[in-house]
């Protein structure tokens, strides 16, 4: 058996968070189905009623197909002290669902900026200076509301909070994802790594040294890739997110730039424990999702043997 455990999510079947985006609306039922025959043991809940929102029967679709629920994206807008109690609201019920569905390890409650939503940022994704960034009042409200949010999750449901930083949104570089840490409280927040999206919004730069700088606050792993190519012909084009999204910054595993042999060799030889998460955004024209989920999956399983071993930690080859 695999040393790692991985899952993947509904936007690797096209269920993306941002309307217009998303490619065939595969349902949640065909989507875990292909899910769990693909490799992978965990999966997160998407949109909110993608799956079922009564417990039992999301426990159900689960533990029929022998699947771990690892976390629920809940974005807010976290600058503006406006959207802060509706955001609140909306984070603890996803939260009481994946509490209700918890095994072990228990999910987190994957918070984020509301991106996609302000135009400057959206159009820069990317390449990002700080001439786009908050103000010094704005990084106290937002990292004062982070904190609000995890805590009334942790108060209502029992879990965790970790955050996603993300291309569009507020905390998208290095320097803006170590702000953010440095406001707020390493007990309450934990930081999701998101291996494409670092690559992506910090203009190419290693993600796996970022790894190092924030490893003591990492508590969950998003893997995706990036493709430099496309990168480099947004960053020229001064495409927007979206149009990046749409040229397929987001490639399946290994076929961008990002060192994932190097990246798990880390993770290994720094004790991760829990699940990583893969992330393919599928989008139109883009082939079939299963397919893609399988060629994913069995890129990590090529690698691993190596990776643990190089990590003095033995290995053995994953079953598909």
């Amino acid at each position: 058996m695999s040393k790692f455990l991985i899952g993947n999510a509904p936007c690797s079947w096209g269920t993306l968070e941002f309307e217009g985006t998303g490619g065939e609306q595969i349902g949640s039922g065909r989507m875990l189905d292909e899910l769990a025959a693909t490799g992978y043991t965990g999966t997160e809940l998407g949109d909110w009623g993608y799956m079922p929102t009564d417990p039992a029967a999301l426990r159900g679709e689960l533990s029929r197909r022998g699947l771990v629920m690892l976390g629920a994206f809940v974005p807010v807008a976290l600058k503006e002290q406006s959207a802060l109690v509706d955001g609140i609201t909306r984070a603890v019920k996803v939260a009481r669902l994946l509490a209700a569905v918890a095994t072990e390890p228990a999910p987190y409650l994957v918070l984020a900026d509301e991106n996609g939503t302000v135009p400057n940022r959206t159009q820069r994704a990317g390449r990002i200076t700080g001439e786009d960034g908050l103000s010094p009042a704005q990084w106290k409200q937002f990292a004062s509301g982070a904190e609000a949010v995890a805590r009334a999750v942790q108060a209502e449901a029992g879990l965790k909070t970790v955050f996603h930083h993300h291309c569009g949104g507020y905390v998208e570089t290095h320097d803006e994802i170590a702000r953010l840490l440095e406001l707020t409280d390493p007990q309450t927040l934990g930081l999701v790594f998101d291996t494409g999206h670092y690559t992506y919004g910090s203009g190419g730069a290693d993600a796996v040294a970022a790894l190092d700088r924030f490893r003591e606050r990492v508590w969950y792993i998003h893997l995706k890739d990036c493709q430099p190519a496309v990168a480099a012909q947004a960053r020229a084009a001064g495409w927007d997110y979206f149009q990046a999204l749409r040229h397929g910054i987001f490639c399946e595993l290994g076929k961008g730039s990002v060192d994932f042999p190097r990246l798990l060799r880390r993770l290994a030889e720094t004790n991760y424990q829990g699940y990583m998460l893969v992330e393919q955004d599928v989008l139109p024209g883009m082939g079939s999702p299963k397919e893609s989920a399988r060629r994913n999956r069995q890129y990590l399983a090529s690698i691993e043997p190596a990776v643990l071993i190089l990590a003095g930690l033995g290995g053995s080859v994953s079953t598909l």
